[in-house]
């Protein structure tokens, strides 16, 4: 919370683990429904992370086709099954919704990179500027809040995969 709001303060806040900036003057209820949303989202966080622990836990190499009928969809996963081998960047077109995500993982266990890790960053839910932090990292003071040097996703990828999700949500000079 603070009286004193600025992009910078806010940046820096973000940066340094807060979970929502609030500026005075605020309601009781705002304060209650932050902590509503901070208490559910450390409960998924939880999960998220139990459930991973879990699926490490299993054989990658079982992996199994994502569930469709369609003769559209059984040509999809064909194509993920034949392209999954190579080393090609791969472009998953679809609405919000519609199992992108499922399909880069289902290709990520196929591919050689399965060993490695699978990190995903929903670019339509950050502003531009986190955004090219949150990618492409920074170094101690490169800009206001800057307080510690962080990795890049690009780098944190390794040889595994990274997926962009939401990708045509951000400007195109961004996409560039």
């Amino acid at each position: 919370m603070t009286a004193q709001a600025s992009l910078q303060t806010a940046v820096r806040a973000v940066n340094e683990g807060a979970f929502y900036y609030l500026q005075k003057p605020f309601s009781n209820d705002e304060v209650l429904a932050i902590c509503k949303r901070a208490v559910e989202t450390r409960r998924l966080s939880t999960e998220n992370r139990e459930l991973k622990r879990e699926i490490l836990q299993r054989d990658l190499r079982s992996t199994r086709a994502p569930i469709g009928k369609s003769a559209a969809f059984r040509r999809v996963v064909e194509l993920a099954q034949t392209v999954a081998p190579t080393d090609s960047t791969v472009l998953i077109c679809g609405e919000s919704g519609t199992g992108k995500e499922v399909m880069a993982r289902y290709l990520h266990d196929l591919s050689t990179r399965a060993e490695q890790d699978f990190l995903s960053i929903n670019c339509g839910a950050l502003p531009e500027t986190l955004l090219e932090s949150e990618l492409f990292g920074h170094v101690e003071g490169s800009f206001t809040g800057a307080v510690k040097d962080k990795q890049g996703l690009l780098v944190a990828a390794g040889g595994g995969t990274l997926f962009l999700d939401e990708i045509g949500e951000t400007s195109p000079a961004t996409q560039v």
